[in-house]
């Protein structure tokens, strides 16, 4: 098999780059695996020594396949990188892994991504594998098919690709003009529409909504995991888009986990409803009462 490149996108966390990039080569498919990092330039002086001790790190490494480092010149910002980079080795190679530096993966996880990349590479309606699972639902199997994309280690293909659309706003236009709001938000449970409404208005710049609408839209499916290949370390105030808390933790599954082709390919009714009910035990409006009661204890007063 010729494997998938990695992308990897990096800033200013030398100690969790460090700590994917072990996991990483604890796979046995990263000595043959192309290794492409994105490590975006400082946003102001304060992050130029951690993001200069991140590039120090990855100049010198070594185990992979090839590894290709692109030190941007200037700030590009999440978004952007991740769009520019997924759009570049796209056109070049037809299929990529995309990891941030705050995951740490399984032994197995590039095994599963680059079984999963071939199984469904000629499945038009299956456009996006995440092996990340954060609702620790048992009755999840092993593997399913979902309308819904997770963005903590990733995969796709070209021909998925050229279904985004980086224009939230036409997005959520369609979203409104086909009713399809209320589905999008797993039956209200959880606020992606509100995740693209603000990021229309310039308040987050997630490319995540923009790539989970997309698809969402043109009603293709992602191929999902029920035992954890990915873990996000990132919940420690470290990141932009992650704060303080368990609430999508995950235990990390080390053993192989199968790709075994679904049939027919049509979403999994019971692994929807198992994520809206997830969604609904952390997103009420007790549940974020409570957090917020402990994270005030805790003399955190953030929002």
């Amino acid at each position: 098999m010729t494997y998938a490149p990695i992308l990897l996108f990096v800033y200013n966390r030398p100690e969790h780059t460090h700590r994917l990039i072990t996991s990483l080569l604890a796979n046995r498919e990263a000595a043959e695996s192309p290794l492409i990092i994105y490590a975006d330039q400082a946003r102001n002086e304060t992050d130029r020594l951690h993001v200069e001790e991140v590039r120090t790190y990855l100049r010198s490494l070594k185990g992979f396949g090839n590894i290709t480092l692109v030190e941007r010149t200037e700030n590009w910002g999440l978004a952007r990188n991740i769009i520019d980079g997924v759009t570049t080795q796209l056109a070049r190679y037809g299929r990529v892994i995309v990891l941030e530096d705050d995951l740490v993966v399984s032994p197995y996880f590039l095994q599963f991504m680059n079984e999963a990349l071939e199984t469904y590479k000629d499945e038009e309606r299956v456009g996006h594998i995440q092996a990340c699972d954060f609702t620790q639902d048992p009755s999840l199997p092993d593997t399913f098919l979902i309308k819904w994309t997770g963005s903590w280690g990733w995969a796709t293909w070209d021909h998925a690709w050229k279904h985004f659309n980086p224009n939230g706003q036409e997005l959520l236009e369609e979203l409104e003009r086909r009713k399809l709001t209320r589905t999008f938000d797993f039956d209200g449970n959880y606020p992606f529409t509100r995740m693209l409404r603000r990021q229309i208005a310039g308040l987050n710049n997630s490319w995540a909504i923009r790539w989970n609408a997309s698809l969402f839209l043109a009603d293709i499916l992602s191929l999902n995991v029920g035992k954890s290949l990915v873990q996000n370390t990132g919940f420690d105030g470290s990141g932009t888009n992650c704060g303080g808390g368990n609430l999508y933790g995950s235990t990390l599954w080390s053993q192989p986990l199968p790709v075994v082709p679904i049939h027919p390919v049509t979403e999994n009714k019971e692994a929807r409803e198992a994520f809206a009910r997830y969604y609904h035990r952390t997103n009420c409006f007790w549940a974020k009462a409570i957090r917020r009661i402990k994270r005030t204890l805790r003399g955190d007063f953030g929002a």
